[in-house]
């Protein structure tokens, strides 16, 4: 239209121009400039009427270029291969296009709730957010991109049916490449005292297992060596065994030998997704590592770079040869030999055990004349004892420090060793695990998914009854002229018998051997039952928290110490020990307020049930007898309702377990 009206002003300009031309004519002849007027009226005529059409054409192209557009918009709105939805904040439909009626099997009336249609839809959580997510109803997926629509409080959602997509994802996935180690852990054990043929039919027995359990899975196996398995499956025949929870082990356990030890097995396990070959054997071997690690007996799958764990019931089995003690103390000689500085710690919050291993080991950094310390952290009430005996001697007076006496180290070679944990943010000091590269750490508790990277040297004994014993047998063979005096002697025994409770709890034969060899070495029991008296306060304390407990069906005692308290951590490790002395009981947790922002959790059981499981949950750790953990902002009640809900159903699946093996044998 505007541009037919600037059409007609410069028409109507030389028009003018001409009827001006046609007045100057008159002057001169009226006869010529009549005519020329009449020709100058023709003109102007079929002018205005020119412009007139072209004015009404342009209109009738204007209105057919609206038409189709509103034609082609309202075409694609309702047949876009995508559900179009607006929906208010409550979640009711407030329009939608002809798709829909495709999705949902009939079109949806306006004010029907969408979750009728889809129950897994989401909306209250991305209200006013612009996002996609994927969810699926009945056998189909669909992807919903959503965006909220301007100036109203409403929002959009685009629905797509990406089944095929999702389908063929799913396929992909569960066709990816499954590589595992299979061992059985406690092979020398088992075989142990076996003539040929007892101990071919073992071995069989074992195979037949195996090789069922491959059958069902339609995986490959191969037999590498006495005691090893390559395995290959597919993703969805570990989806298989990850249900059953890998019953295999428990079929495996089933079998004994004539020495009536049970053949356990340990798997490590890694699924194929971005990594070579090379890496996924890597990740397969580290995860076999780790379950041994663990005390064996369980299977370490690492799934999109996490691990998970199944089994691992069976107790860890004490090894009666002591070559791998003799071997690792000659290591932690010859590294010690090559260092200009040796520096020991253990875990925050130190108890006699980590004290008496850190005394041990700075006893063999003593022995090769390197300078040592103990390094401690800032809350260690439980060794408070140890401490004042140590400051009266003279000899040890300069090895006890802190990690902010250490900010000025000029050792260019140092070694740290790190004792009874492999925590990185469990040590005493965290910024000195980051200075010092060159670390040993000495534990007997089961490995962790965490765990201090890229160690020197690691001995991990989950069978050992504390670290204390492990350093005791390292010092046997660490030199042939070590002795050690009365106090280091004491501090090791003190170590053994708070973490076997007075030679009760995960004991063997080793066990006693280290304690016989420290008593030898001058180790004062009177010294150590002064060290574990308690003050009236903490009595009372240790009676209010029994009186707290709650006992839970199928073996579960709960109770708390809310309070803050001095010695809390000790304290209510005593109460769960307490506890565990109750007929029926098979399993006592105490949580309690460690710090203003810290609530810990003490966890004991008789053996048959695996505490550390429970505590893993809470990012915490330990051995099958005993575990802990610390959870940083949280609140005692909330902390213990969530311990009693994991605890009670780890037990009702482990009782359904052995159920089950009653019936199948």
């Amino acid at each position: 239209m505007p541009r037919n009206l600037s059409a007609w002003i410069d028409l109507s300009i030389h028009l003018f121009v001409i009827l001006m031309l046609i007045g100057i004519l008159s002057c001169y002849n009226h006869f010529i400039a009549a005519i020329s007027f009449v020709v100058w009226l023709c003109l102007a005529f079929f002018a205005k009427e020119r412009c007139h059409d072209r004015s009404r054409r342009f209109e009738r192209y204007c209105r057919n270029v609206v038409r189709n557009l509103n034609e082609m918009m309202n075409y694609a709105i309702e047949d876009l291969p995508q559900g179009i939805l607006i929906v208010n904040q409550e979640g009711r439909i407030q329009w939608c296009n002809e798709r829909m009626a495709e999705y949902a099997g009939t079109k949806p009336e306006q004010d029907t709730d969408v979750k009728d249609i889809w129950p897994a839809i989401i909306i209250g959580p991305v209200w006013g957010t612009i996002g996609e997510y994927v969810f699926a109803n009945e056998d189909h997926y669909y992807q919903v991109r959503y965006r909220p629509v301007p100036v109203t409080p409403l929002m959009a959602l685009y629905v797509q049916d990406i089944t095929g997509f999702e389908t063929l994802r799913n396929s992909y996935k569960l066709s990816r490449t499954v590589l595992a180690y299979i061992q059985i852990d406690n092979y020398d054990e088992v075989i142990q005292g076996l003539d040929e043929a007892a101990r071919t039919a073992l071995l069989l027995s074992v195979n037949q297992q195996l090789d069922n359990w491959m059958k069902s899975l339609g995986g490959f196996m191969r037999r590498v060596s006495d005691d090893l398995y390559v395995v290959i499956l597919e993703r969805k025949a570990l989806d298989k065994a990850i249900a059953a929870r890998f019953d295999i082990l428990d079929k495996v356990r089933q079998l004994h030998s004539a020495n009536r030890l049970p053949v356990t097995l340990s798997m490590g396990v890694a699924v194929a997704d971005c990594q070579s070959m090379a890496d996924l054997g890597t990740q397969a071997q580290a995860g076999l590592d780790l379950a041994l690690g663990r005390g064996g007996d369980q299977v370490a799958v690492q799934i999109g770079g996490k691990t998970q764990f199944f089994g691992g019931r069976a107790k860890a089995v004490e090894k009666h040869t002591r070559v791998k003690a003799r071997v690792v103390a000659h290591a932690i000689r010859e590294i010690m030999d090559g260092a200009d500085a040796v520096f020991v710690m253990g875990h925050h919050n130190e108890d006699f055990d980590c004290f008496g291993a850190s005394m041990g080991v700075a006893k063999m950094a003593r022995q090769l004349g390197k300078p040592v310390k103990i390094v401690l952290s800032d809350m260690n009430e439980g060794i408070g004892k140890f401490s004042d005996i140590l400051k009266d001697n003279e000899e040890y007076q300069d090895i006890i420090v802190r990690a902010s006496d250490l900010v000025n180290m000029t050792a260019l070679n140092p070694v740290l060793v790190v004792v009874d944990t492999h925590i990185p943010h469990l040590v005493a000091a965290p910024a000195l695990l980051e200075r010092i590269h060159r670390v040993i750490v000495i534990d007997h508790h089961r490995r962790s998914e965490h765990f201090i990277k890229n160690p020197l040297l690691v001995y991990i004994e989950p069978a050992s009854s504390s670290s204390s014993e492990l350093v005791t047998e390292l010092l046997m063979y660490f030199s042939d002229n070590l002795v050690l005096s009365r106090v280091e002697a004491t501090a090791l025994y003190s170590g053994l018998v708070v973490d076997t409770k007075n030679f009760a709890v995960q004991t063997g034969v080793r066990t006693f051997d280290a304690a016989a060899y420290l008593r030898r070495s001058g180790a004062d029991p009177v010294m150590v039952r002064h060290l574990f008296r308690t003050d009236y306060e903490t009595t009372v304390a240790l009676a209010k928290a029994e009186a707290r407990s709650e006992f839970y069906e199928g073996g579960l005692i709960v109770s708390t110490c809310p309070e803050l308290i001095s010695n809390g951590q000790v304290i209510a490790a005593q109460v769960a020990d307490s506890l565990l002395r109750i007929e029926n009981v098979r399993m006592s947790i105490v949580v309690f307020q460690l710090t203003e922002d810290t609530v810990g959790i003490s966890a004991r059981s008789t053996g048959e049930l695996n505490v550390q499981v429970i505590m893993e949950a809470f990012g915490g750790g330990g051995h099958q007898n005993v575990a802990g953990a610390q959870i940083k902002g949280g609140n005692v009640e909330d902390i213990k309702q969530k311990a009693i809900e994991i605890a009670k159903k780890y037990i009702e699946e482990f009782d359904q377990d052995e159920s089950n093996l009653t019936a199948g044998r």
